[in-house]
C-alpha cells in the first residue's frame, strides 16, 4: 500500500498534471459570490490585468475572463497548460508553463494576483515575496481554497464514508492527507494561520476573510470522479483506489439511493499591496 508521507511536495504537485482530465472532470467550480467579491473589492474589471497562480483546469479561469479580465495564467504542469489553451481559445488568455516561483514575470504588471486551491503548495513567504513585487500598488491579492465539508452543517455521507476508508485505506483518515479523505483539508479554515502568513510579510493589509457556504448534489459518479481529482487519492495503488471507489460507490448506491447532497466552503481571503 502506497505510504503517502513517501511523496515529497514537489511530486504531489507533479501528479496532477498526470491526471489532467480527471481533475477537470471530478472537480467542482467555485460559487458567484467569489467572483461578486472581486469585481466589488479586488479591482476585478473589463481589462484589468490578472495573474492567476496553477489554474489547473480552469474553474476559475472562465469566471476570471467573464468579469472582462485580461488573464496570464502560470500552470506547472503542461498537460494543465494544454488543456486551458484549448477550452479557452480566442480569449484573452495566455498560459505560461513552468514553476510560479521560479518563471520569468514583469513587475509590477497586474492589478490582481489570484490563486484558487492552490496556493498551499507554495512555500508562503517565497509567495508573497514575488506576488508583492509583481502587483501594482494598490493591487490585489485574492487567495480562496474550496473546503468539501462544513464542520457546523451536518454531512451523512462523510460519517458513512469512514468505515469504508478506515478499512480499505486507513492513510486516507490522516488529516494531514485530505481531511476525511473526501477532500476537507483543514487548510483553508485555518483563518489565524492564513491571515497570519499575510499579515507577518508586511506587504499587504488589510486582510478580508470570506467564509462563503454552498451545497452540492454529487452523484455516484461524479463522487468517483471527485475522489479521483485529489493527489492523495493519484498516489493509491491502482488495486486499492479501484476496491475503494467500488466500495464507496456501493454505499452511495444502496444507502443514499444514487446521490448526496453535501455542504461545502470556500474561504476566501484578500488584501491590497500597500
Amino acid at each position: 500500500m502506497t505510504n503517502w508521507s513517501e511523496f515529497d511536495n514537489h511530486q504531489r504537485r507533479a501528479l496532477f498534471s498526470s491526471h489532467a482530465e480527471a481533475y477537470g472532470d471530478g472537480r467542482p467550480g467555485y460559487p458567484r459570490a467569489v467572483f461578486d467579491h472581486l469585481q466589488s473589492s479586488c479591482n476585478l474589471r473589463p481589462g484589468c490585468q490578472v495573474l492567476e497562480i496553477g489554474p489547473g483546469a480552469g474553474q476559475a479561469t472562465g469566471p476570471l475572463l467573464d468579469a472582462g479580465a485580461e488573464v496570464l495564467a502560470v500552470e506547472l504542469g503542461e498537460a494543465f497548460a494544454s488543456l486551458l489553451r484549448t477550452k479557452f481559445e480566442g480569449r484573452h488568455l495566455e498560459v505560461r508553463s513552468g514553476e510560479f516561483e521560479t518563471i520569468d514575470l514583469p513587475s509590477e504588471a497586474f492589478d490582481l494576483v489570484a490563486a484558487a486551491t492552490s496556493f498551499h503548495w507554495i512555500p508562503p513567504q517565497q509567495g508573497l515575496d514575488r506576488i508583492a513585487r509583481l502587483l501594482r500598488p494598490g493591487g490585489t491579492i485574492a487567495l480562496w481554497w474550496n473546503h468539501f465539508g462544513d464542520p457546523d452543517r451536518l454531512d451523512p455521507f462523510r460519517d458513512a464514508v469512514q468505515p469504508v476508508l478506515q478499512q480499505l485505506a486507513p492513510q486516507l483518515t490522516d488529516s494531514a492527507t485530505g481531511g476525511a479523505g473526501i477532500g476537507a483539508h483543514p487548510y483553508a479554515l485555518d483563518e489565524r494561520a492564513r491571515r497570519e502568513e499575510i499579515d507577518s510579510h508586511g506587504s499587504f493589509g488589510p486582510i478580508e476573510h470570506l467564509m462563503i457556504p454552498w451545497t452540492a448534489r454529487q452523484t455516484t459518479d461524479s463522487i468517483r470522479r471527485f475522489l479521483c481529482s485529489f493527489s492523495s487519492w493519484m498516489a493509491l495503488e491502482t488495486q486499492v483506489r479501484t476496491a475503494l471507489l467500488q466500495a464507496i460507490s456501493d454505499l452511495i448506491d444502496t444507502t443514499f439511493g444514487g446521490a448526496v447532497e453535501r455542504p461545502f466552503l470556500t474561504a476566501l481571503y484578500t488584501a491590497r499591496r500597500q
